[in-house]
């Protein structure tokens, strides 16, 4: 999958109510799941590095969802995105 086809799923996911969505990057999905206390991402993508990782962050921050840009290792390839709930951990840094 293309760049361009990431992130016309992604606008497709939230269709203009990006605030509701979450998203970050990590190099475990599941832990950072787990620590979101969400059960799953609506989308997750393996990028090749942590800069194309954080451009795709960039993006999905630029377009109003909520998340912060420095997180994560250099290890850290996934993008994850979520919808927040009243459960979720929004917040949570590790």
């Amino acid at each position: 999958m293309t760049k361009d086809e990431m992130k016309d799923e992604i606008r497709n996911l939230a269709i203009n109510d990006y605030s509701a969505f979450y998203v970050g990057i990590t190099n475990d999905v599941e832990r950072r799941l787990k620590q979101h206390n969400v059960k799953k991402a609506d989308l997750k993508y393996k990028m090749r590095s942590k800069e194309s990782a954080q451009d795709l962050e960039e993006f999905c921050l630029s377009l109003g969802m909520d998340g912060d840009t420095g997180g994560g290792n250099e290890d850290s390839v996934w993008v994850y995105i979520y919808k927040k709930t009243k459960d979720s951990i929004d917040s949570y840094k590790d």
